[in-house]
């Protein structure tokens, strides 16, 4: 991969609220791996967190960033491009610092990485301009039409030794001229192709522009497709966690599902238990009824066996009167069967007597 993960460590991570521009937002539950990546194809670092899957956190480190310590443990930088203000809190001083100093740090390597690109561009530029404008300004330099001074020093030297022959003198001058027609026409020449160049020159130019903008709107969209194969190559970089923790929880799944069953088989016999409970309750209520009714007829039958207490105690005492009485008529009759034995012994002695 290009972009390769260069410093890392863990903080919780906030945006500022983008309503009230004022109110921090937390954007993890807990504390998260934030990392430094460097893009050695593209020469730019940037700061990269995730959340499960989710990327909270896709920052281009630039020159004009700055990253600042809020209190000891909490610092913040804006990243214009997002369109929002990041925030981290740690757990020390200490790592606090030591983002700090990295974010610095790489800072300082955007910022030369992007003056070595410019003095690229400016590099490559250059020779082009120079090739162009050289093409358009040398059909009409003095030089072009009427030759360096070292091409004409020669002329001069020739004509200025004095000729005493007329006829000699006449025939330079007509050549000078025939010299100077040849020059006007390769003029006139030249400026046709000057204005053929100028005019290829304002259509290369507008072509240019047209580039530079599809370039400009090419490098965003190559950008945009950048940042999301990051994203899925820190995604794909976490597959092996996301599938250790799918396996962690299948295996918490199968206890679940054992221990459901359990629980079902509990349920079963508590339901049982509660059938059997009910069946107790309903003989307990068919016992209690029939108890009630015993206890109805226990009184029944106590008021009866106290009716018949009073009757025997009645019985008893007339029974005893009986007795009493019978004992008295007894005690009499035996009165009057003595005092008979004795009429009868004295009716004997008496009848002896006589």
């Amino acid at each position: 991969m290009g972009e390769q993960p260069i410093f890392s460590t863990r903080a919780h991570v906030f945006q500022i609220d983008p309503n009230t521009k004022k109110n921090w937002v937390p954007t993890s539950k807990h504390a998260v791996t934030v990392s430094y990546f460097y893009d050695s194809t593209r020469n730019v670092y940037r700061i990269i967190s995730l959340d499960g899957s989710k990327a909270i956190i896709n920052s281009t480190i630039t020159p004009n960033m700055t990253f600042t310590k809020t209190s000891q443990k909490f610092g913040q930088w804006a990243d214009s491009r997002a369109n929002t203000v990041y925030g981290l809190g740690f757990s020390s001083e200490h790592h606090l610092s030591k983002f700090a100093e990295k974010f610095q740090e790489f800072k300082e390597a955007a910022r030369l990485a992007k003056e070595k690109s410019q003095e690229k561009m400016e590099l490559t530029s250059t020779p082009s301009q120079e090739s162009a404008g050289g093409d358009l300004q040398s059909p009409l330099t003095p030089e072009s039409i009427n030759g360096t001074d070292d091409e004409r020093t020669p002329d001069v030297t020739q004509n200025s030794e004095p000729r005493a022959e007329p006829t000699q003198n006449a025939l330079p001058f007509s050549h000078s001229s025939a010299i100077s027609k040849h020059w006007e026409a390769e003029l006139a020449t030249l400026k046709g192709n000057n204005a053929k160049l100028t005019a290829a020159l304002l259509e290369s130019t507008a072509n240019v522009k047209q580039w530079k903008q599809q370039l400009a709107a090419y490098q965003e969209e190559a950008e945009r497709l950048h940042k999301r194969v990051t994203e899925l190559e820190c995604v794909s970089s976490q597959a092996n966690a996301v599938n250790t923790h799918k396996t962690e929880l299948n295996q918490t799944i199968q206890e679940l599902e054992e221990t459901l069953k359990v629980k079902e088989e509990e349920i079963e016999r508590l339901k049982q238990e509660i059938d059997n409970a009910r069946e107790l309750q309903e003989q307990r209520d068919s016992l209690t009824q029939k108890l009630q009714e015993v206890e109805i007829r226990n009184k029944d039958l106590e008021g009866q066996l106290s009716d018949l207490e009073q009757r025997l105690e009645k019985s008893q005492s007339e029974q005893e009167a009986f007795r009493n009485n019978l004992k008295t008529l007894l005690e009499i009759l035996d009165g009057k069967i003595f005092e008979l034995t004795e009429l009868r012994d004295n009716l004997a002695k008496l009848l002896e007597c006589s």
